[in-house]
């Protein structure tokens, strides 16, 4: 469930160059407006109560805080640094994960999973500079720290949704209605509104709120709740590997040795993290051959 959101935030840069010069903030309150109708429109479905939105105050900043906050802090950071450099930051995020996961209850962080998310943040760090060397500057160091935020708030929202594990991920329709509401308030204040020119245009926004800001925060809910962390974590560095490919295939970017060279650092360290979990399942499918060994006939 956990990779599922990384699949579909795969999605994000092609839906987002598809969706034509719509701000930030609007692009931001439309999509997640359409995310908040998934919820509401799988909640009436499913004749949930609507008492399910009597939640604890730390439930309600950490989730909300969680959505908007990232998306905020992200836009800001790229007003104030270069892309290349602002993204990479805030994809430390998987990193803080894997290594924040220490704090957790039951949690043990091993040697294998700080390497694997190493190697993931390697990969990215390829796929966000094709291979070239960054030059950080002191002028941007504003844009530096909102894009460090940015990737502790999101990572801090994953490990504090632990703690609300008993929580449904339902919630996420509350949160994605708050952030809507905040990114139109953002817009009105800070942007001139630009409507998508296209039925193209409209299709992408559309598609956009119904997955990578709309159903991928349902899943990413319920992975970093219900699911083994630390290999979430470290597999979401998947995310920008594969937006990349999607670009390529897409004929808006080309292929390069750093993309080669990146798949294989994230998929090794996602195999790294991943430790724990494949020596399980050796030890079930050889228990299951044991067993079946056993029976008569």
């Amino acid at each position: 469930m956990g990779f599922a959101a990384v699949l579909m935030w795969a999605l994000l840069a092609l839906l987002t160059a598809w969706s034509g010069k719509v701000p930030p903030f609007q692009l931001a309150a439309m999509t997640f407006a359409v995310g908040t109708v998934i919820g509401l429109v799988s909640l009436r479905l499913r004749h949930v109560d609507a008492r399910l939105f009597r939640q604890p105050p730390g439930v309600w900043i950490t989730g909300v805080g969680g959505l908007f906050g990232y998306h905020a802090l992200y836009f800001a950071a790229l007003r104030h640094a270069p892309p290349a450099e602002a993204s990479l930051i805030a994809y430390l995020w998987p990193l803080l994960i894997v290594l924040g996961s220490a704090l957790l209850p039951g949690e043990r962080l091993r040697w294998f999973h700080i390497l694997g998310a190493l190697a993931g943040l390697a990969g990215a760090a390829l796929i966000v500079t094709g291979g070239r060397t960054l030059a950080l500057s002191p002028q941007y160091v504003v844009g530096y720290g909102l894009a460090a935020l940015c990737a502790l708030t999101w990572s801090t929202y994953s490990l504090a949704s632990r703690r609300f594990s008993g929580v449904p991920s339902d919630i996420v329709t509350g949160f994605c209605a708050a952030t809507a509401v905040l990114s139109l308030l953002a817009h009105l204040a800070f942007e001139t509104t630009v409507w998508p020119a296209t039925a193209g245009e409209w299709l992408a926004v559309l598609m956009l709120g119904l997955m990578p800001v709309g159903a991928a925060f349902y899943v990413w809910d319920y992975g970093v709740k219900h699911g083994d962390i630390q290999v979430i974590g470290a597999a979401s560095y998947a995310a920008p590997l594969l937006s990349t490919l999607i670009l390529v295939g897409a004929g808006e970017t080309q292929m390069r040795w750093s993309v080669v060279a990146a798949a294989l650092l994230i998929t090794a360290g996602a195999c790294l993290a991943a430790l724990p979990l494949f020596s399980r399942l050796l030890r079930r499918d050889a228990g299951l051959a044991a067993n079946a060994k056993r029976q008569p006939g």
